[in-house]
Parts: C-alpha cells; sequence; structure tokens
C-alpha cells in the first residue's frame, strides 16, 4: 500500500509535465522573436489552450485593425489591441507602404483588457500577430512592466509562414491560424476590435 502512495508524486508529476508539453511550440532559432518569457504556441495549440480555459485565458490578435479587414479575422480572441499602428501622413523609406509605428496605448490596453475581464498577473496572455515574426516577440517584450507571469507568442501567427517558391509569388500558404483549419472569417466583430478615438 505504501508503494501506491510513493507512486501517486510521480504519477501527478507526468501528468503534469505532459499537460505542460501539450502547449509547447519549439523556442524560435532567431533571438529576435525570442521572450524573456520563452513560452511559444503554434496556431493550433492556441486554439487548443483557449478552448479548454477559457476565459482563464486572455487570447490578443496584435495587429493592426485595417490589417485584420483585408486578411481575416478568428472571433476566438477576447480582444485586437494593435501592437502597432499604420500612420497614413508618414511613408515608410524601406518599403513602398506606409509607416507603421508602436502603439502608445499598448501596455495600457492589454492592461485594461484584463481587469475588464477581473484577471490579473497570473493570467496566462497570448498574443497573435500576421506571422510571428516581427510583432510576436516585441509586443510581448513591451508586456515586461506589466509583471505578467504567462505570456506567449504564437510562433506562426494568423496567415502564417510564406511559400517562397510559389508560382504566383510568395503566399502566406503554411500553417498559421487560416492554413490549420481553424476558424475565421472575414467577418470582425465590433466589440472585439480596436477603433482610435474620434
Amino acid at each position: 500500500m505504501l508503494r501506491h502512495y510513493l507512486f501517486l508524486p510521480f504519477m501527478a508529476l507526468a501528468i503534469g509535465l505532459a499537460a505542460t508539453s501539450a502547449h509547447a511550440a519549439s523556442e524560435p532559432k532567431d533571438p529576435a522573436k525570442r521572450t524573456a518569457w520563452g513560452l511559444y504556441l503554434t496556431a493550433s495549440e492556441a486554439y487548443e489552450m483557449k478552448q479548454e480555459r477559457g476565459n482563464a485565458v486572455l487570447f490578443v490578435d496584435v495587429r493592426e485593425p485595417v490589417e485584420i479587414m483585408f486578411t481575416g479575422y478568428t472571433d476566438v480572441i477576447d480582444v485586437n489591441v494593435p501592437y502597432l499602428l499604420v500612420n497614413p501622413a508618414k511613408w515608410n523609406a524601406n518599403k513602398p507602404v506606409f509607416a507603421m509605428e508602436p502603439n502608445p496605448d499598448f501596455t495600457s490596453g492589454i492592461a485594461k483588457a484584463l481587469a475588464d475581464r477581473g484577471l490579473d498577473a497570473t493570467t496566462p496572455v497570448i498574443l497573435m500577430c500576421r506571422s510571428g515574426g516581427t510583432r510576436g516577440a516585441p509586443s510581448a517584450i513591451a508586456l515586461e512592466s506589466l509583471g505578467l507571469e504567462q505570456v506567449y507568442v504564437v510562433v506562426d501567427g494568423f496567415e502564417g509562414s510564406a511559400v517562397k517558391d510559389h508560382p504566383n509569388g510568395p503566399w502566406r500558404l503554411k500553417n498559421g491560424w487560416k492554413n490549420s483549419g481553424l476558424p475565421w472569417s472575414y467577418k470582425l466583430n465590433p466589440d472585439k476590435i480596436h477603433t482610435r478615438p474620434e
């Protein structure tokens, strides 16, 4: 009988490790895509975590709202708090597009989203951008001042990775939310999408 009691802690540890590994995408090779938390999910893993934990997780789309309008949206997110916003008065010198600048209300927007839901710094926060690249880790790093305990980055983002050798040019047809059979559409939920004050 004593052997059973000694076995129980080891069984609980094994179950805990299995549950943790179910939500652990590989750490990105690029140091610029890593965070202090070291917590990464694929889009499918983010969906599973949100389904399992529901309102005990804050799932944030950090993309620019106009970008979401044209590339697609999932109502599985809790809120859209853009990390970068388009500045139509400024041109990006490196690309033929408008400049994107940091949202000055990003950190306070995340803090408000947590507070509005009665959540705190112990709440897991999932951040999803377009491809998991240039906004994923930087948006997480911007939240370090909030003292959050668990910030996850979706490494393949909403649209996924580009297939560079596609005959029509690089298309985002690999991994990501849209390519994983997860729910999405072009219909936005105005209660969740970031709006600029008039």
